[in-house]
């Protein structure tokens, strides 16, 4: 077994034992607080990124964390980095979509990375020369290569409508299927092969670089929306794709003058 596949095993049971925490809390009204950026955080972000934090020490000892809520420890260039509960708003308001992003860097580049779904039951895993898998059945992307054909998600789409205006109606505009979504579970959906693109913004590396390690290893990609690989330095707007020539057409409406 490589190091990756060892690597990517433990993160599966990592984040299936950190699951059951959030669960403990969902639906139960926990405490809510506001951050400096607006952003809501719960009891149960802190609990989970902790056990999160915990089991990743004890199977990886030394190794740097970087998480959303207690930031980074360590100072090596290959690094673990959480999202406990992606989706804080959707947990507050009981709505099962929320998710658990567990991911793994060398040099900045993700590697390995796990979407977990702990109201759903469905844990998606991948990495750089490992096949994607959701409870591990196999899943690849769709072979969709027209927008006009796609099944297109759009992320935030309220934060879009404001910021991005224009952008914002060509989206509403494009595509077989539009839906507005929020967080990762549209993302892991062009994993699985059930939806064929996701525009994504206001995001931050936590939230973008487990999930692209997933897609590209289904055989999708993920970008910033300039066509440039992720890293922990991009911008938060992110597109996501099933193949190269639906991801070619998203850039150009997104980048149109």
């Amino acid at each position: 077994m490589s190091d990756y596949s060892a690597r990517l095993e433990k993160a599966r049971e990592i984040t299936a034992a950190a699951a059951a925490v959030s669960l403990s809390f969902f639906r139960n009204d926990p405490e809510t607080e506001i951050k400096a950026d607006q952003s809501p955080v719960t009891l149960a972000d802190k609990a989970t990124e902790q056990s999160l934090r915990d089991s990743l020490q004890d199977q990886f000892p030394g190794e740097t964390i970087f998480g959303e809520e207690f930031g980074r420890t360590g100072e090596g260039a290959a690094m673990w980095i959480i999202d406990p509960i992606d989706g804080t708003r959707s947990f507050i308001a009981g709505l099962p979509l929320f998710g658990m992003l567990l991911g793994y860097l060398e040099d900045g580049h993700p590697k390995l990375g796990v979407i977990h779904m702990p109201a759903l039951g469905e844990a998606y895993a991948g990495g750089e020369g490992l096949p994607a898998s959701c409870n591990g059945t196999p899943i690849r992307t769709r072979a969709c290569r027209s927008l006009d054909d796609a099944r297109l998600f759009i992320n935030e789409g309220d934060k879009l409508a404001v910021s991005e205006a224009d952008v914002f109606r060509r989206l509403v505009r494009a595509g077989q299927l539009r839906r507005l979504g929020a967080d990762c579970y549209p993302h892991a959906l062009v994993a699985r092969g059930l939806a064929d693109a996701v525009v994504d913004y206001d995001l931050q590396p936590y939230d973008y670089l487990p999930v692209s390690a997933v897609v590209a290893a289904a055989g999708g990609i993920m970008t910033d929306w300039q066509g440039k690989p992720l890293s922990m330095t991009s911008d938060g707007r992110t597109v996501t794709a099933a193949t190269p020539e639906l991801h070619v057409e998203l850039l150009d409406l997104l980048n149109r003058p």
